[in-house]
This record gives structure tokens, sequence and C-alpha cells, in this order.
């Protein structure tokens, strides 16, 4: 068994009638227009053009996205039209089981007003508070695209794992005579 957190690459457990899944691992899908992608060291990865966000999962582009934001682009989310295209994306998101946005940079930059930008911080993190309300979305920080790489490939890993284990019950839920 692969254990998340070492060098090993991840793997999924086995379909219970599916045994050539038996050692793969997800594939993390890149949308085609992600100017600067995340670095990823653990799982592969193929460029693809996803509906919504900017990361997804190979097989499950249609139950998983992560959209990535740096400070600078948060912060011109947050006025005018920018935030209303925005917005159509966030909403474009309820509708997936695992859904983040992961935001490149901390709460403390926002704080200090480390951005160009004559926006308030109270503000920026106000509309960060109320887009998670309002889209049921998560919002991660993680200080360097690294450690968000890392982050997405963990959630990639145990998300996928998950849908693996659903089919495995469903399986067992009703054994062949």
């Amino acid at each position: 068994m692969n254990i998340p957190g070492s060098q090993q690459a991840f793997s999924l457990p086995a379909l219970r009638s599916l045994g050539e899944l038996a050692g793969s691992e997800p594939v993390i899908i890149i949308d085609t227009r992600e100017q600067d992608p995340l670095p990823f060291a653990r799982l592969k990865t193929q460029g693809g053009t996803l509906v919504t966000g900017d990361y997804s999962v190979a097989g499950l582009e249609s139950l998983f996205a992560v959209e990535r934001k740096s400070i600078s682009d948060l912060v011109g989310c947050c006025i005018g039209q920018n935030r209303e295209r925005f917005e159509r994306e966030l909403h474009r998101l309820r509708g997936f089981r695992f859904k983040r946005l992961l935001i490149v940079g901390t709460e403390a930059q926002i704080l200090k007003g480390q951005y160009h930008s004559n926006i308030a911080p109270k503000a920026i993190l106000g509309t960060l508070s109320a887009f998670e309300v309002r889209y049921d979305l998560p919002v991660v920080f993680c200080e360097t695209p690294e450690s968000a790489g890392r982050r997405i490939e963990r959630w990639a890993f145990w998300f996928a794992r998950e849908m693996v284990e659903s089919v495995n019950d469903l399986w067992r839920s009703n054994p062949r005579e």
C-alpha cells in the first residue's frame, strides 16, 4: 500500500471486477487556458479543456474541480466585470461534488495590502467569505505554488480513491450468482 506523503506514487485500490485498475493512479487534468500551471511532482498530468476550474482528475471532470487564483488575480476578480465573470465561474462550480477555490498566497498578504489595487483588504476578505457561503465553496490558501501543487495532488488522490471505494461498495452490495 502506498502511503500518501511518502515519495512513492499514489495507487488506487482495484475495482472488484476490473483488476487492471490495480496500481493505477489518478491523472491531473490541467486546463489548457491555465497560463502558469502549478508544479506537480507525484502524479501525472495532461492538458485538457475543462468546462470550469483550472484542475481536475481524468475521468472525474464533472465531479472534481479546483479553481486557482493568485492574490493579484483574486483582487482583480473582486471588482466590476471581472467579478461578474468570476461569479459565473463560481456558480458553475456549485454542481461539483468536490470543489475548491485555491489561492496561492496568504491571508496575511491580503491583510497587509500586498497587491496592486486600492481595494481595502477587509473588502477582499469579506468577498471571499461571501463566496464561500453563497457558492458552498471552501477557500484554501497555500503559500507557494509548490505547496498548492502538493495539495491538489492529495485531493485528487483521495477523491479518486473514494470514488473507487464507492464502486467497490456497490459491487459488494450486489453479489453475482
